[in-house]
């Protein structure tokens, strides 16, 4: 086996588990919505697919991936089925959403930059290829349910993935086989998103009751 040939089977595994983790995370979200079924498996469905959809459609990849493979569809509704299945156990546990959430957008970040820098796109903008990869989903998921997105709160998290992406991009320089790298930088997220949260470390708010030095009060 060439390594093209690695780097296609590696992408491939982190697409279908960054898919069914995303696709639970939206079936999740719309259970605590009171969702139907129906209802909850399109929540899911746009969760899992929405960022790489709109990623392959700015990088000119189509027909976009969830298209040209139907297993797709049969993992994004596993994931619904498990969710149905489990979901009082699923309810018990607080911090399945945010564990599914962090898996997701850790696995779709790396991924999203690997597929932009395939074809040639300037790093930089690899790197927002895979921001928008891995919360876009989410945005779209949580302005469907009637929330306000998680990337638009004091919370870290585009920003662990745009953290995670750039740490790719420089691993990448010293010659570490994709799968290691992919690794530590996956690890690398998540690891940055349990600090955040364990101890509340967010980026500032625009705040219009606080006056900078160089504002009067009117």
């Amino acid at each position: 086996m060439n390594i093209e040939t690695s780097i296609n089977e590696m992408l491939k595994y982190l697409d279908l588990i960054g898919t069914l983790v995303f696709a639970i995370s939206g079936a999740m979200a719309a259970s605590n919505k009171k969702l139907d079924l129906f209802g909850a498996a399109f929540i899911a469905f746009v969760t899992a697919v929405g960022g790489g959809t709109v990623r392959d459609l700015l990088i000119g990849a189509t027909p976009v991936g969830w298209m040209r493979d139907s297993s797709y569809l049969f993992i994004i509704l596993t994931g619904v089925g498990l969710t149905y299945l489990f979901q009082k156990q699923v309810r018990k546990l607080r911090k399945t959403l945010f564990l599914f959430d962090t898996i997701g957008i850790s696995v779709f970040t790396i991924l999203g930059m690997k597929k932009a820098l395939l074809i040639d796109v300037d790093p930089i903008i690899a790197i927002m290829m895979g921001m928008f990869s891995a919360v876009l989903g989410g945005v779209i998921r949580d302005m469907l349910i009637n929330e306000i997105p998680l990337i638009f709160r004091k919370e870290i998290y585009a920003m662990a993935c745009i953290l995670g992406a750039t740490a790719f991009h420089y691993i990448q320089k010293t010659g570490l086989s994709f799968e290691w790298n992919a690794l530590i930088s996956i690890l690398l997220i998540i690891l940055i998103r349990i600090v955040a949260i364990k101890f509340k470390i967010g980026l500032p708010r625009i705040d219009d009751s606080k006056k900078l030095p160089f504002q009067r009060n009117k």
